[in-house]
């Protein structure tokens, strides 16, 4: 039972809510990246929680670690060579979507990948792709850990 609500978390919130479905590819790579980047904090608090109870400042300046657009962008290349033509193109249009707000403490182009980055795991969410989600998110915090 556990197992099922952990995969069928997404579709329980619209079953829940009584939401409509989704359909990730009419949305503007910006609103998968909104989504996108909820979705990718929650999984980094649920991991960096998961080491033990500490004050919340510490949880954070450890999630900042993970969820700034450095961090992202590292991530993101080191997942490229593991993404479907589908997801490259999702990723791709995130990037080179031109931001709503200027990159605050961050390159240009860590900004731009984090975007993209993050466009791409909003598409995974809205179609109800979670195991690959989290599989490529794998993949890029294990790419951090060889950097740290």
């Amino acid at each position: 039972m556990e197992e099922s609500i952990r995969t069928d978390f997404g579709c329980c919130i619209q079953e829940m809510l009584h939401l409509e479905a989704m359909d990730a590819k009419v949305y503007s790579p910006l609103v998968l990246a909104y989504i996108g980047d909820c979705v990718y904090d929650l999984v980094i608090k649920s991991m960096v929680i998961s080491k033990g109870n500490r004050q919340v400042h510490k949880l954070h300046e450890e999630t900042s670690s993970y969820v700034q657009a450095s961090a992202q962008s590292l991530m993101m290349r080191a997942m490229q060579e593991h993404l479907t033509a589908e997801e490259h193109t999702v990723y791709r249009r995130g990037r080179n979507t031109k931001p709503v707000s200027a990159a605050k403490n961050q390159s240009i182009t860590d900004y731009r990948r984090a975007t993209g980055f993050e466009a791409l795991l909003g598409y995974l969410y809205l179609n109800g792709e979670y195991e690959r989600l989290l599989e490529l998110v794998k993949i890029g915090l294990d790419s951090m850990e060889g950097q740290k």
